[in-house]
């Protein structure tokens, strides 16, 4: 089926990841960052000289896109997302992607900072890749694979089908969003205009594998007041909100409950920002749980640490105030078996061992299955997201293109 096919995606993700896209928290715009509509642009341009006709970037940032049926059976829509921004946790601009050939299954050195190595000691996935072409940065600056990997893969799925109009397919949706790294990915997405019954992210890591189980998220803020006073002469009359912060923060555990000290199915409550003055200090934390439940005690836990925080500073007092983020996208669609039948199917019909796993964060997908659009998560081969060392096979985004490829030829057949 794809034997005289020459895909396009890793020549797609070299030119996407050169345009800086990385999304700002501290900004209060849709998109966060205008540049973020320079890669939307070119994504719908190319679109349209693919023959999509249907192929938009609007206001928001947004890019839709339609792939037209061309089967004669009653086929539900299906939706293919991937989002445009990178994160802001790591330099973004002036990427200089490096393809490492026929990797040799040793630790890889990057050129522009020979301090940073991938080895495949620290990524142990790396050594099931010896033989592939990896793709890097150069060493400055994150690659972008997170999520410009999914959308290579995307866009060379839609080359292949306008190539290929044997395939049969019922109509395909394609939506690129920005912010998604800063929580903000659906905000102002229009799933009307959308117009699709079932949708899959392409967001995922390792070969083979396949999300139906976010994590459930809150955000939450802790605000301690103290009282200001000249230090001069502040002895019995200064409240310090800073040292209240510091304390509150202190007394939460060191060996679990973290980030840092938890792994598989347990959850966390992570301080992400300390700030303030003497008068007013604020912490802000995330709390992840995979039992929607359990982020209701975790609050609580943490009320009552502050609580014995501002006991200790007579004259204190606090607020906090709790926002939800996004909840477990299984809750959904354990609701729509068949979304993640074919999905299954697809990843086994493309000679890929399944590996379904739960994911430790969320995607555009948790947010837009609780909006009315069931959307797991596919793999596209992108690894050690977020920093400097990440990297990306070009064989497992291949492998990708085909894998959804199947996947709309299977919601086509079993309709």
């Amino acid at each position: 089926m794809f034997e005289d096919y020459s895909f396009t995606v890793a020549e797609r993700f070299m030119r996407y990841v050169q345009i800086d896209t990385q999304s700002d928290p501290g900004s209060g715009t849709i998109p966060s960052t205008e540049k973020q509509k320079g890669l939307g642009r070119l994504l719908a341009e190319e679109l349209r000289k693919m023959g999509l006709n249907k192929a938009e970037l609007d206001a928001y940032g947004y890019v839709y896109a339609e792939i037209p049926a061309n089967s004669d059976k009653q086929v539900p829509a299906i939706c293919y997302c991937a989002h445009v921004d990178t994160s802001p946790d790591c330099p973004g601009g002036n990427v200089k992607p490096v393809v490492h050939k026929n990797y040799d299954g040793g630790d890889i050195v990057l050129p522009d900072d020979p301090m940073q190595v991938i080895s495949p000691d620290e990524h142990p996935y790396l050594k099931e890749k010896k033989g592939d072409d990896i793709i890097t940065a150069s060493g400055t600056t994150l690659l972008g694979a997170d999520d410009k990997a999914g959308i290579a893969v995307i866009m060379d799925m839609a080359n292949y089908l306008m190539a290929h109009p044997e395939i049969k397919h019922g109509p395909l949706k394609i939506l690129f969003t920005p912010d998604e790294e800063i929580g903000r990915g659906v905000n102002k997405v229009d799933l009307q205009k959308l117009g699709a019954a079932y949708g899959y992210t392409l967001d995922g890591g390792e070969l083979g594998s396949y999300e139906d189980e976010t994590f459930s998220a809150d955000g939450a803020t802790f605000t301690f007041y103290g009282t200001s006073a000249h230090p001069g002469y502040a002895k019995d009359k200064m409240v310090n909100a800073v040292k209240i912060a510091s304390a509150f923060v202190a007394s939460l555990p060191k060996d679990e409950l973290s980030p840092e000290t938890t792994e598989g199915r347990y959850g966390f409550v992570h301080p992400m920002e300390i700030s303030g003055t003497v008068e007013k200090a604020t912490v802000k934390f995330i709390i992840r749980d995979f039992i929607t439940a359990k982020l209701a005690a975790y609050e609580a836990y943490l009320k009552d640490k502050a609580d014995d925080a501002i006991k200790k500073f007579p004259g204190a007092r606090y607020e906090v105030h709790v926002t939800e983020q996004y909840r477990n996208m299984k809750e959904v669609l354990d609701n729509h078996l068949k979304v993640s039948e074919y999905a299954i199917e697809a990843i086994q019909r493309s000679g890929i061992p399944v590996k379904q796993t739960s994911a430790r964060g969320g995607t555009d997908g948790s947010r837009l299955s609780f909006m009315g659009l069931p959307c797991p998560n596919i793999f596209t081969g992108e690894m050690a997201f977020h920093g400097k060392q990440e990297y990306v096979s070009i064989q497992d985004m291949q492998k990708s293109v085909k894998t959804i490829v199947r996947l709309a030829m299977i919601w086509e057949e079993k309709s």
